[in-house]
């Protein structure tokens, strides 16, 4: 090995011995200094005694004596150090502990991975321990009550964008393990998680290549089969967290899913709404093929301009364009002339969703590129290569996705 790296590990392994015995001095210190009384009702505790504790730390296993006695109030042994410091009973992992690993396991590609990551920061775990803590920590999450957070002082006027979208995870079907033995087995089932990202219009910005980027930005993940009404009232509850009620404006911006407009409705009525540009695009592009022929200089011919007119503020012309191919063409087929019809009606609903150049005008996004990206960031954790999900293990680990990409991780411990 590199006589450099290896004369750096040492160092840094006796460093990290140094700090471990003076996490353990001070907890020590702070467990004998606990009075021997029951932290919830004050009264004396009965039967006192002195018990070994050990506690595994970002910077390896602490080893104390801790003071135990039975609570009369409560009708329970009590460790007023645990209950001090927070700890359940018979937890071994020391709460940053937890949340190294728990952050870890969210954001590398596997449990296996994530052991290793932890042994390569010099706090070895196992996967099967690190699965562990992201399961009952997962647990945890759909308990937490979230706070709002309280205005800035003199806060500025703002305006606030929702991007809403779906993708497929990949579970256990019910014939999960049958192998061949069964034919037409169903061993993976797919199911849609819903997404969305919540951001301050404000808050985009340019790098210096030009590209787009949100300063700050917070998500929303519901875990699969989550009824679209659930999925709103998830949604709207972080909007509200993030300034919902005192924005200026609100901007929603999603593809054409039924369900998704159903939600707006329901939820983000006084929204100002916009189908994704990118989505109508294709649908324009679909609807060329149909007229003129997959991949034919005419449909190329017969769709440029008519999404130049929709990109620059000429939305009403196209639909009027639009309208008259619902008139029958005698060499139009009927199959043909239905699909045409699915989607002319298709645009006809949004008639009202497609104002691209008065959003530019405002600043606000045509697209819902950033929930797209934030559906492919959950992608690169939970559907890897091989990966399929039994409904618990999915449920916690998303959950704990959200909770660090939101920031608001220190409340599960709080």
């Amino acid at each position: 090995m590199n006589a450099l790296r290896s004369l750096e590990q040492a160092v840094l392994a006796e460093g990290q011995e140094w700090t471990r015995r003076r996490l353990e001095a001070r907890l020590q210190a702070d467990a004998d200094a606990l009075p021997a009384r029951c932290p919830q009702s004050g009264a004396a505790l009965q039967d006192t005694r002195w018990r070994p504790l050990e506690l595994d730390t970002v910077v390896g296993t602490v080893k104390l004596r801790v003071r135990h006695g039975h609570s009369t109030a409560l009708q329970r042994w009590v460790c007023p150090a645990r209950e001090t410091w927070g700890l359940e009973a018979y937890q071994r992992l020391s709460p940053e502990f937890q949340a190294r690993l728990a952050y870890t396991a969210t954001e590398v590609g596997s449990y296996e991975r994530a052991a290793r990551m932890a042994q390569t920061w010099g706090s070895p775990a196992s996967d099967g321990r690190i699965y562990e803590q992201v399961q009952q920590l997962g647990a945890a999450v759909g308990d937490l009550v979230l706070p709002t957070p309280a205005p800035a002082p003199q806060e500025p006027e703002f305006s606030l964008v929702i991007m809403l979208d779906g993708w497929m995870a990949r579970e256990r079907g019910p014939d999960w393990g049958a192998g061949r033995r069964k034919k037409k087995a169903q061993r993976i089932a797919w199911h849609e998680i819903k997404s969305g990202v919540i951001y301050r219009l404000e808050q985009r910005a340019e790098n210096r290549s030009g590209r787009g980027l949100l300063i700050e930005k917070y998500v929303v993940a519901t875990p699969p089969e989550t009824e679209p009404v659930d999925f709103g009232a998830a949604v709207q509850a972080e909007a509200q967290r993030r300034g919902l009620g005192r924005a200026k404006l609100v901007y929603l911006v999603m593809d054409g899913a039924v369900w998704l407009w159903d939600l707006a409705d329901d939820r983000l009525a006084h929204a100002v709404k916009t189908l994704d540009f990118h989505h109508a695009r294709d649908h324009f592009w679909a609807l060329a093929h149909l007229l003129h022929g997959e991949g034919t200089p005419e449909a190329s011919a017969w769709v440029k301009p008519l999404l130049a007119s929709l990109r620059h503020g000429q939305e009403g012309r196209v639909v009027r364009r639009l309208e008259q191919l619902l008139e029958p063409a005698a060499a139009r087929p009927a199959p043909v002339q239905a699909e045409v019809e699915r989607e002319v009606n298709y645009f006809l609903t949004h008639r009202d969703h497609l104002h691209y150049q008065a959003m530019e005008d405002a600043g606000a996004p045509r697209g819902s590129g950033a929930a797209e990206s934030l559906g492919k960031q959950l992608q690169q954790r939970l559907r890897g290569c091989g990966q399929s999900w039994i409904r618990p293990g999915l449920t916690h680990l998303l959950r704990l996705c959200v909770l660090f990409k939101n920031r608001d991780d220190p409340i599960l411990w709080n």
